[in-house]
Protein backbone atom coordinates (compact mmCIF):
# COMPACT_ATOMS: atom_id res chain seq x y z
CA UNK A 1 0.00 0.00 0.00
CA UNK A 2 1.33 3.40 -0.87
CA UNK A 3 0.57 4.99 2.50
CA UNK A 4 2.17 2.25 4.59
CA UNK A 5 -1.13 0.54 5.41
CA UNK A 6 -1.08 -3.23 4.95
CA UNK A 7 -3.22 -4.70 2.19
CA UNK A 8 -5.54 -6.55 4.57
CA UNK A 9 -6.21 -3.55 6.79
CA UNK A 10 -6.84 -1.07 3.97
CA UNK A 11 -10.08 -0.13 2.27
CA UNK A 12 -10.80 -3.08 -0.03
CA UNK A 13 -13.11 -3.78 -2.95
CA UNK A 14 -14.12 -7.45 -3.27
CA UNK A 15 -15.16 -8.33 -6.83
CA UNK A 16 -17.03 -11.22 -8.44
CA UNK A 17 -18.80 -11.60 -11.78
CA UNK A 18 -21.31 -14.18 -12.90
CA UNK A 19 -20.36 -15.97 -16.09
CA UNK A 20 -17.02 -17.14 -17.42
CA UNK A 21 -15.15 -16.49 -14.16
CA UNK A 22 -17.72 -18.14 -11.87
CA UNK A 23 -17.76 -21.95 -12.04
CA UNK A 24 -20.36 -23.41 -9.73
CA UNK A 25 -21.47 -19.86 -8.87
CA UNK A 26 -18.78 -20.04 -6.21
CA UNK A 27 -17.34 -16.53 -6.56
CA UNK A 28 -20.63 -14.68 -6.92
CA UNK A 29 -22.00 -16.79 -4.07
CA UNK A 30 -19.18 -15.66 -1.78
CA UNK A 31 -19.80 -11.97 -2.55
CA UNK A 32 -23.56 -12.41 -2.10
CA UNK A 33 -22.92 -13.98 1.30
CA UNK A 34 -20.81 -10.97 2.27
CA UNK A 35 -23.48 -8.59 1.00
CA UNK A 36 -26.05 -10.22 3.26
CA UNK A 37 -23.78 -9.92 6.28
CA UNK A 38 -22.49 -6.37 5.81
CA UNK A 39 -24.43 -3.15 6.22
CA UNK A 40 -23.94 -2.01 2.62
CA UNK A 41 -25.86 0.12 0.15
CA UNK A 42 -25.46 0.59 -3.63
CA UNK A 43 -23.13 3.48 -4.38
CA UNK A 44 -22.75 3.07 -8.15
CA UNK A 45 -24.28 1.09 -11.02
CA UNK A 46 -23.21 0.81 -14.64
CA UNK A 47 -25.59 1.55 -17.49
CA UNK A 48 -26.44 -1.91 -18.89
CA UNK A 49 -27.19 -0.43 -22.30
CA UNK A 50 -23.50 0.43 -22.69
CA UNK A 51 -21.95 -2.89 -21.78
CA UNK A 52 -24.34 -5.79 -22.33
CA UNK A 53 -25.75 -7.71 -25.29
CA UNK A 54 -29.28 -8.47 -24.14
CA UNK A 55 -29.57 -11.42 -26.52
CA UNK A 56 -26.60 -12.98 -24.72
CA UNK A 57 -27.38 -11.75 -21.19
CA UNK A 58 -31.15 -11.54 -21.25
CA UNK A 59 -33.08 -9.43 -18.71
CA UNK A 60 -35.23 -11.38 -16.26
CA UNK A 61 -38.84 -10.84 -15.16
CA UNK A 62 -39.23 -10.99 -11.37
CA UNK A 63 -41.89 -10.12 -8.80
CA UNK A 64 -41.30 -7.65 -6.00
CA UNK A 65 -42.62 -8.00 -2.46
CA UNK A 66 -45.97 -6.52 -3.49
CA UNK A 67 -46.31 -8.98 -6.35
CA UNK A 68 -45.58 -6.48 -9.12
CA UNK A 69 -43.73 -7.81 -12.15
CA UNK A 70 -40.43 -6.06 -12.79
CA UNK A 71 -37.65 -6.48 -15.32
CA UNK A 72 -34.16 -6.93 -13.90
CA UNK A 73 -31.41 -5.95 -16.33
CA UNK A 74 -27.94 -7.48 -16.34
CA UNK A 75 -25.42 -5.10 -14.88
CA UNK A 76 -22.86 -4.49 -12.17
CA UNK A 77 -23.26 -2.70 -8.85
CA UNK A 78 -20.73 -1.42 -6.34
CA UNK A 79 -21.88 -1.58 -2.73
CA UNK A 80 -20.30 0.39 0.10
CA UNK A 81 -20.82 1.03 3.82
CA UNK A 82 -23.62 3.45 4.66
CA UNK A 83 -21.05 5.76 6.23
CA UNK A 84 -17.57 4.85 4.95
CA UNK A 85 -14.89 5.68 7.48
CA UNK A 86 -11.42 7.00 6.84
CA UNK A 87 -8.77 4.36 6.26
CA UNK A 88 -7.38 3.07 9.54
CA UNK A 89 -10.12 4.61 11.71
CA UNK A 90 -11.81 2.37 14.30
CA UNK A 91 -15.28 0.97 13.72
CA UNK A 92 -18.09 3.11 15.07
CA UNK A 93 -19.96 1.61 18.00
CA UNK A 94 -23.24 1.80 16.08
CA UNK A 95 -21.94 0.18 12.90
CA UNK A 96 -24.19 -2.87 13.42
CA UNK A 97 -22.12 -5.08 11.15
CA UNK A 98 -22.84 -8.78 10.98
CA UNK A 99 -19.15 -9.48 10.57
CA UNK A 100 -16.48 -8.71 13.11
CA UNK A 101 -12.86 -7.65 12.83
CA UNK A 102 -10.75 -4.56 12.53
CA UNK A 103 -11.55 -3.91 8.86
CA UNK A 104 -15.27 -4.66 8.56
CA UNK A 105 -16.22 -1.05 7.84
CA UNK A 106 -13.71 -0.77 5.02
CA UNK A 107 -15.13 -3.52 2.77
CA UNK A 108 -16.78 -2.58 -0.53
CA UNK A 109 -18.30 -5.09 -2.94
CA UNK A 110 -18.68 -5.26 -6.72
CA UNK A 111 -21.17 -7.85 -7.95
CA UNK A 112 -22.52 -8.24 -11.44
CA UNK A 113 -22.56 -10.04 -14.75
CA UNK A 114 -19.47 -10.12 -16.93
CA UNK A 115 -20.05 -7.46 -19.62
CA UNK A 116 -20.47 -8.39 -23.27
CA UNK A 117 -18.63 -5.40 -24.78
CA UNK A 118 -16.69 -2.20 -24.13
CA UNK A 119 -14.50 -3.82 -21.50
CA UNK A 120 -12.00 -0.96 -21.40
CA UNK A 121 -14.68 1.66 -20.80
CA UNK A 122 -16.37 -0.61 -18.26
CA UNK A 123 -13.09 -1.06 -16.39
CA UNK A 124 -12.37 2.66 -16.41
CA UNK A 125 -15.82 3.39 -14.95
CA UNK A 126 -15.40 0.80 -12.20
CA UNK A 127 -11.93 2.03 -11.23
CA UNK A 128 -13.03 5.67 -11.28
CA UNK A 129 -15.71 4.81 -8.72
CA UNK A 130 -13.20 2.81 -6.68
CA UNK A 131 -10.77 5.72 -6.55
CA UNK A 132 -13.51 8.15 -5.53
CA UNK A 133 -14.44 5.77 -2.71
CA UNK A 134 -10.84 5.67 -1.51
CA UNK A 135 -10.35 1.98 -2.32
CA UNK A 136 -6.75 0.96 -1.57
CA UNK A 137 -6.79 -2.65 -2.76
CA UNK A 138 -8.95 -5.01 -4.80
CA UNK A 139 -9.63 -8.71 -4.22
CA UNK A 140 -10.82 -10.59 -7.32
CA UNK A 141 -12.78 -13.79 -6.68
CA UNK A 142 -13.09 -16.43 -9.37
CA UNK A 143 -13.76 -20.12 -9.79
CA UNK A 144 -12.63 -22.54 -12.50
CA UNK A 145 -13.61 -26.07 -13.42
CA UNK A 146 -10.89 -28.65 -12.93
CA UNK A 147 -10.22 -32.37 -12.57
CA UNK A 148 -10.54 -32.36 -8.78
CA UNK A 149 -12.61 -34.61 -6.49
CA UNK A 150 -15.56 -33.21 -4.56
CA UNK A 151 -14.59 -35.36 -1.57
CA UNK A 152 -11.39 -33.46 -0.81
CA UNK A 153 -10.90 -29.88 0.40
CA UNK A 154 -11.47 -27.36 -2.39
CA UNK A 155 -8.16 -26.02 -3.72
CA UNK A 156 -7.91 -22.22 -3.50
CA UNK A 157 -5.05 -20.32 -5.14
CA UNK A 158 -4.16 -16.68 -4.56
CA UNK A 159 -1.82 -14.59 -6.71
CA UNK A 160 -0.83 -10.95 -7.04
CA UNK A 161 1.13 -8.76 -9.42
CA UNK A 162 2.21 -6.53 -6.51
CA UNK A 163 5.58 -7.50 -4.96
CA UNK A 164 4.60 -5.84 -1.66
CA UNK A 165 1.32 -7.75 -1.46
CA UNK A 166 2.98 -11.03 -2.41
CA UNK A 167 5.45 -10.53 0.43
CA UNK A 168 2.76 -9.55 2.93
CA UNK A 169 0.39 -12.40 2.13
CA UNK A 170 2.96 -15.05 1.22
CA UNK A 171 1.51 -15.68 -2.23
CA UNK A 172 2.98 -15.95 -5.73
CA UNK A 173 2.76 -14.15 -9.03
CA UNK A 174 0.57 -15.68 -11.72
CA UNK A 175 2.29 -17.35 -14.67
CA UNK A 176 -0.86 -17.95 -16.73
CA UNK A 177 -0.97 -17.32 -20.47
CA UNK A 178 -4.20 -17.66 -22.40
CA UNK A 179 -7.79 -16.36 -22.60
CA UNK A 180 -8.91 -14.16 -19.71
CA UNK A 181 -12.09 -12.76 -18.25
CA UNK A 182 -13.04 -9.29 -17.05
CA UNK A 183 -11.33 -9.94 -13.70
CA UNK A 184 -7.91 -9.93 -15.36
CA UNK A 185 -8.69 -6.77 -17.30
CA UNK A 186 -9.70 -4.92 -14.13
CA UNK A 187 -6.69 -6.27 -12.26
CA UNK A 188 -4.21 -5.10 -14.90
CA UNK A 189 -5.78 -1.64 -15.09
CA UNK A 190 -5.90 -1.31 -11.30
CA UNK A 191 -2.23 -2.20 -10.92
CA UNK A 192 -1.38 0.35 -13.62
CA UNK A 193 -2.92 3.18 -11.56
CA UNK A 194 -1.36 2.03 -8.30
CA UNK A 195 -4.17 -0.02 -6.73
CA UNK A 196 -2.75 -3.43 -5.75
CA UNK A 197 -4.85 -6.50 -6.45
CA UNK A 198 -5.11 -10.11 -5.33
CA UNK A 199 -6.78 -12.81 -7.42
CA UNK A 200 -8.31 -15.72 -5.51
CA UNK A 201 -9.55 -18.75 -7.43
CA UNK A 202 -11.28 -21.94 -6.33
CA UNK A 203 -11.11 -25.21 -8.28
CA UNK A 204 -14.58 -26.68 -8.76
CA UNK A 205 -15.08 -30.36 -9.75
CA UNK A 206 -15.97 -30.26 -13.45
CA UNK A 207 -18.35 -33.22 -13.26
CA UNK A 208 -20.79 -31.20 -11.10
CA UNK A 209 -20.45 -27.90 -12.94
CA UNK A 210 -24.18 -27.50 -13.59
CA UNK A 211 -25.09 -27.00 -9.92
CA UNK A 212 -24.07 -24.30 -7.44
CA UNK A 213 -21.08 -25.40 -5.37
CA UNK A 214 -21.50 -24.23 -1.77
CA UNK A 215 -18.34 -26.07 -0.78
CA UNK A 216 -16.32 -23.94 -3.20
CA UNK A 217 -18.10 -20.80 -2.01
CA UNK A 218 -17.19 -21.67 1.57
CA UNK A 219 -13.56 -22.27 0.59
CA UNK A 220 -13.39 -18.82 -1.01
CA UNK A 221 -14.92 -17.23 2.09
CA UNK A 222 -12.37 -19.00 4.30
CA UNK A 223 -9.54 -17.52 2.22
CA UNK A 224 -11.22 -14.15 1.86
CA UNK A 225 -11.61 -13.83 5.62
CA UNK A 226 -7.84 -13.87 5.99
CA UNK A 227 -7.34 -11.23 3.32
CA UNK A 228 -9.93 -8.63 4.33
CA UNK A 229 -9.16 -8.85 8.05
CA UNK A 230 -12.70 -9.67 9.15
CA UNK A 231 -14.43 -12.62 10.78
CA UNK A 232 -17.30 -13.82 8.60
CA UNK A 233 -20.12 -15.86 10.20
CA UNK A 234 -20.66 -19.08 8.28
CA UNK A 235 -24.39 -19.27 9.05
CA UNK A 236 -25.83 -22.28 7.15
CA UNK A 237 -22.96 -22.48 4.67
CA UNK A 238 -21.22 -25.39 6.39
CA UNK A 239 -24.42 -27.47 6.37
CA UNK A 240 -25.09 -26.58 2.73
CA UNK A 241 -21.58 -27.64 1.74
CA UNK A 242 -21.98 -30.95 3.57
CA UNK A 243 -25.36 -31.57 1.91
CA UNK A 244 -23.85 -30.76 -1.51
CA UNK A 245 -21.09 -33.32 -0.98
CA UNK A 246 -23.52 -35.94 0.32
CA UNK A 247 -25.76 -35.44 -2.72
CA UNK A 248 -22.87 -36.08 -5.11
CA UNK A 249 -21.86 -39.13 -3.06
CA UNK A 250 -25.38 -40.49 -3.55
CA UNK A 251 -25.22 -39.94 -7.31
CA UNK A 252 -21.82 -41.63 -7.51
CA UNK A 253 -23.18 -44.56 -5.53
CA UNK A 254 -25.61 -45.24 -8.36
CA UNK A 255 -23.07 -44.78 -11.17
CA UNK A 256 -20.09 -47.13 -11.21
CA UNK A 257 -18.28 -45.23 -13.94
CA UNK A 258 -18.62 -41.94 -12.07
CA UNK A 259 -17.50 -43.57 -8.83
CA UNK A 260 -14.42 -45.03 -10.52
CA UNK A 261 -13.53 -41.67 -12.05
CA UNK A 262 -13.87 -39.92 -8.68
CA UNK A 263 -11.62 -42.54 -7.12
CA UNK A 264 -8.95 -41.78 -9.74
CA UNK A 265 -9.18 -38.08 -8.91
CA UNK A 266 -8.90 -38.86 -5.20
CA UNK A 267 -5.76 -40.90 -5.77
CA UNK A 268 -4.21 -38.10 -7.83
CA UNK A 269 -5.10 -35.50 -5.20
CA UNK A 270 -3.76 -37.66 -2.39
CA UNK A 271 -0.52 -38.11 -4.33
CA UNK A 272 -0.11 -34.35 -4.55
CA UNK A 273 -0.97 -33.82 -0.87
CA UNK A 274 1.27 -36.62 0.38
CA UNK A 275 4.29 -35.48 2.42
CA UNK A 276 6.38 -37.90 0.36
CA UNK A 277 5.31 -36.41 -2.97
CA UNK A 278 8.17 -35.12 -5.09
CA UNK A 279 8.09 -31.75 -6.77
CA UNK A 280 7.98 -33.48 -10.14
CA UNK A 281 4.97 -35.60 -9.16
CA UNK A 282 3.10 -32.56 -7.91
CA UNK A 283 3.90 -30.62 -11.08
CA UNK A 284 2.70 -33.46 -13.27
CA UNK A 285 -0.61 -33.77 -11.46
CA UNK A 286 -1.31 -30.06 -11.58
CA UNK A 287 -0.30 -29.76 -15.22
CA UNK A 288 -2.59 -32.67 -16.08
CA UNK A 289 -5.74 -30.78 -15.17
CA UNK A 290 -4.60 -27.18 -15.56
CA UNK A 291 -3.76 -27.73 -19.24
CA UNK A 292 -6.98 -29.50 -20.06
CA UNK A 293 -9.21 -27.85 -22.66
CA UNK A 294 -11.45 -30.61 -23.92
CA UNK A 295 -14.75 -28.78 -23.55
CA UNK A 296 -15.84 -30.59 -20.37
CA UNK A 297 -15.90 -27.29 -18.52
CA UNK A 298 -19.42 -26.56 -19.73
CA UNK A 299 -18.55 -23.93 -22.35
CA UNK A 300 -19.58 -24.55 -25.90
CA UNK A 301 -16.30 -23.34 -27.35
CA UNK A 302 -14.21 -25.66 -25.16
CA UNK A 303 -11.83 -22.89 -24.05
CA UNK A 304 -9.81 -23.73 -20.94
CA UNK A 305 -10.80 -21.87 -17.78
CA UNK A 306 -8.55 -19.07 -16.61
CA UNK A 307 -5.74 -20.50 -14.47
CA UNK A 308 -4.86 -18.04 -11.69
CA UNK A 309 -1.28 -19.21 -11.44
CA UNK A 310 0.03 -18.27 -14.87
CA UNK A 311 0.58 -14.78 -16.37
CA UNK A 312 -2.38 -12.73 -17.55
CA UNK A 313 -0.33 -10.57 -19.93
Amino acid sequence: MTDGTSFSSGRLLVVAFEGWNDAGEAASGAVRALKELLDLVPIAQVDPQEYFDFQFNRPQVVQDEEGHRLIEWPGATIFGPREPRSAGAPLAEDAHLSVSGDNGGNVFLLLGTEPSRNWKAFTAEILDTARQAGVQGIVMLGALLADVPHTRPISVFATSESPAVRKELGIERSTYEGPVGILSVIAEAAEAIGIPTVSVWASVPHYVHSAPSPKATLALIDRLEEMVDVTIPRSDMVDEAAAWEAGIDALAGEDEEMAAYIEQLEQARDTVDSPEASGEAIAQEFERYLRRGDGRDGRADGRPPEDPRRPRD
